[in-house]
């Protein structure tokens, strides 16, 4: 069932596709970062009683956050084919997939830190307001600082989601382990291939959870 000679020979081309799955999750755990993390914070802040309450942005954003998320990955990975093909120039690669990765992973993360935010006591942030520290304040030195181990364990969900993610857009031409799965593994019922691919994708997807859990516990201060 398992070839192991096979499997030496098919090496170079894990490799490959393994490379490829990592570029596609760095390129849009970046972007989810950069662009979801402050998108998590204003829809924390401008939520009834807080510092910077504002019924209409509040909406006007948590209705785009909502609206991506319900989308299944598959039917979006296909509708930002036009938007991937101005940005990138091409439909199908690791960076072209990655995209597609980023719009579905931007909202992902977004509500995450809205959850982290939320599991702040109300009381450290009105001390704060009530020694007259500015929003830009409160955010960076209170916000941020008390929620940053329950951050990077929503980094580390968004990874390992993005790992799944990753994978299905391998079956519409986005390279990575996903590609190789189905070209070799299901199309010519390779199951030397599959089993290495799944194997290779949960002792991945283990290293992310247990490296992501250390570090948000080594950032616990309490």
């Amino acid at each position: 069932m398992f070839d192991f000679p096979y499997f030496i020979t098919m090496l170079p081309d894990i490799w490959k596709a393994f490379k490829e799955t990592v570029v596609m999750i760095g390129i849009a755990l970046s972007i989810s970062i950069i662009i979801g993390l402050p998108l998590g914070v204003l829809l924390f802040v401008t939520d009834k009683g807080l510092f910077w309450e504002n019924r209409f942005v509040k909406n006007i954003f948590g209705f785009a956050v909502n609206l991506v998320r319900s989308i299944p990955f598959i039917i979006l990975l296909v509708a930002l084919f036009p938007l991937t093909k101005i940005l990138v120039g091409t439909t199908i690669g690791p960076v072209a997939a990655s995209v597609s990765l980023s719009v579905a992973a931007i909202p992902y993360f977004a509500r995450l830190v809205e959850a982290s935010l939320r599991d702040i006591d109300k009381g450290v942030i009105e001390a704060t307001i009530a020694v007259g520290a500015t929003p830009w304040m409160i955010i960076k030195d209170v916000l941020l600082p008390e929620a940053k181990s329950t951050i990077i364990r929503g980094i580390t969900l968004t990874v390992i989601s993005l790992v799944a993610y990753s994978a299905m857009a391998g079956t519409i031409g986005g390279g990575g382990i996903g590609d190789l799965a189905i070209r070799f593994g299901y199309y010519r019922y390779d199951n030397t291939i599959m089993i290495s691919t799944v194997v290779i994708l949960i002792i991945f997807v283990q290293l992310i959870q247990l490296i992501g859990e250390q570090f948000a516990k080594s950032l616990d201060k309490r």
